[in-house]
């Protein structure tokens, strides 16, 4: 007489119960709230990227505009262009990520793979979280404060840069930092166990997979430091013609001519400002576009 036992019965499969209207009710809530946060977010965006279209496509579509200066122009004066104003402002872009991405690199580097829970890489963070918050003016001041007034330099473009590196520096650090610390460990460890020292692993592994990331961050810092003002004012003057000397002299940027413009209550001084936005806006947008470029490219050759 056989017996039956609990393995040999069949296992009724478990009945599928619909999502229940209340969940239903919750999904749908979250996705318009969600929809509508970022319809209204793009609201002032649009508004503001429409707006300096608008007005600043007449001087960009000018004959002269990216190849003449300001230079000996009144202020009712149509015509010239922002040429002196465009080479200042990378001039001075430049030299400030020549000095920040270097710097910014190593203590990112230190923070994720060397500092651990020392004293001093705590110290480095809460400085780095300090230094994230420092308004431009007070980066400006310092600058002028210390290399100017201390070290008996003159007002230069090179100053404005210095100032310009306090501020990307936080930025680039706290960006590659992120980068780094999303490179999986194990990454690290098989070097290690192939015997691949320490410095190495980091030079040929960690940084070349969290390159795309570091790259997209280093652009974006360089992008928010074109467009300060206080540095300009503070540090050195505007310049209606071209100065390539970064140690002395006046020297024109993008921001510095909606600045001098600003007291031209004519149409050429309002087409100069809207011009000069334009101008500005699409300098970032190469920066970006580049640096998603760049991004996918090292991408692809990995």
């Amino acid at each position: 007489m056989s017996t039956t036992t609990t393995m040999d019965r069949p296992i009724k499969a478990p009945t599928f119960q619909g999502v229940s209207v209340r969940r239903r009710v919750s999904d749908l809530t979250a996705r318009v709230l969600v929809t509508a946060s970022v319809l209204v977010a793009l609201v002032p965006l649009v508004w503001v990227l429409v707006t300096v279209i608008r007005k600043g496509l007449p001087a960009l579509t000018s004959a002269t505009w990216f190849t003449n200066s300001l230079n000996g122009l009144t202020a009712a004066a149509p015509g010239g262009g922002i040429y002196h104003a465009l080479v200042g402002t990378i001039l001075q872009g430049v030299v400030c990520a020549v000095i920040s991405i270097p710097l910014g690199l190593a203590v990112a580097v230190y923070l994720v793979e060397y500092a651990g829970r020392s004293r001093l890489g705590r110290l480095t963070t809460f400085m780095v979280d300090i230094l994230s918050g420092v308004p431009s003016i007070v980066a400006a001041l310092f600058i002028f404060a210390l290399w100017i007034v201390t070290f008996g330099f003159p007002k230069s473009a090179f100053a404005v840069s210095l100032s310009l590196v306090l501020l990307m520096v936080p930025v680039v650090i706290r960006s590659t930092e992120e980068m780094l610390r999303i490179v999986p460990q194990d990454l690290r460890e098989a070097s290690y166990a192939l015997g691949v020292p320490k410095w190495k692993t980091i030079m040929r592994i960690v940084i070349p997979t969290a390159l795309p990331g570091i790259i997209t961050g280093v652009m974006l810092a360089l992008a928010r430091v074109l467009g300060e003002t206080a540095p300009l004012l503070i540090l050195v003057g505007y310049a209606p013609f071209i100065n390539y000397n970064l140690f002395g002299g006046e020297m024109g940027s993008l921001p510095g001519v909606m600045v001098a413009e600003m007291n031209n209550p004519t149409p050429a001084g309002a087409n100069r400002i809207w011009g000069a936005a334009l101008t500005l806006i699409l300098l970032i947008a190469v920066l970006n576009i580049a640096a998603k470029a760049i991004g996918h490219l090292s991408r692809v050759r990995k």
